[in-house]
């Protein structure tokens, strides 16, 4: 093993080098402008993809930043299936969430007033 290379349970560990950070920092900044392009464009939504498509388009890029930039992607496989459940399941609960309210304002009155 040379000096300044990185040992994980006996085996080097394969980082990307400066070229891939930078393609990968491209790609963030594609799907940030996807995400502004989203918001100015009317039929989006009228049609109710608006939210389902920045749900996405973020956890996407969460993704890749916690794959590249903090490193999960070399962790070990066990703590990769566990990050990748807790953001399933986050994002699960978090749709839920707006189906239950979207759904129910209009069934809900505080105050004798429609929610």
């Amino acid at each position: 093993m040379s000096q300044g290379s990185v040992a994980v349970h006996g085996t080097e560990a394969h980082h990307p080098g400066p070229r891939a950070y930078a393609i990968i920092a491209l790609v963030l900044s594609a799907i940030t402008l996807v995400e502004f392009w989203a918001f100015y464009v009317p039929w989006i939504h009228e049609i109710g993809l608006f939210m389902p498509l920045l749900i996405v388009l973020s956890a996407v890029k969460f993704s890749l930043v916690a794959m590249f930039y903090m490193h999960l992607k070399f962790d070990l496989k066990i703590l990769q299936w566990l990050f990748g459940f807790s953001l399933v399941l986050a994002a699960v609960v978090i749709m839920a969430l707006f189906t239950l309210f979207t759904y129910n304002r209009t069934l809900w009155w505080w105050g004798g007033v429609p929610w």
